[in-house]
């Protein structure tokens, strides 16, 4: 079992800058494919970034160039710095771990982030 904690979640203005970070307990992180997900109001829930536990990343189309995501296996951690915030980013951000060898997932609670314009 995975255990998933999101921090970082606050309200920025529009252009502004963030990073969420995510605290794994349990498990060997580096076993695990880990990531962001979001859900805005009235929407499904989609990917922003994954990052192996090789490191290979991948971003949904609409953050790609303004979103890093990072992972830190030593301190079973994972990272999403943002830049060039838009008010469409706005949404709960999930922290997300899939067990690349048994498939299952874990999610955290979400943390909020809100872009004004």
């Amino acid at each position: 079992q995975v255990q998933l904690v999101e921090s970082g979640g606050d309200l920025v203005q529009a252009g502004g800058s963030l990073r969420l970070s995510c605290a794994a307990s349990r498990g060997t992180f580096n076993l695990y494919t880990v990531g962001w997900y979001r859900q805005a109001p009235g929407k499904q829930r989609e990917m922003v970034a994954t990052i192996s536990s090789g490191g290979s990343t991948n971003y949904v189309d609409s953050v790609k160039g303004r979103f890093t995501i990072s992972r830190d296996n030593a301190k079973n951690t994972v990272s999403l710095q943002m830049h060039s915030l838009k008010p469409d980013d706005t949404a709960v951000y999930y922290c997300y771990a899939r067990g690349i060898f048994s498939n299952k997932e874990y999610w955290g609670q979400g943390t909020q982030l809100i872009v004004s314009s």
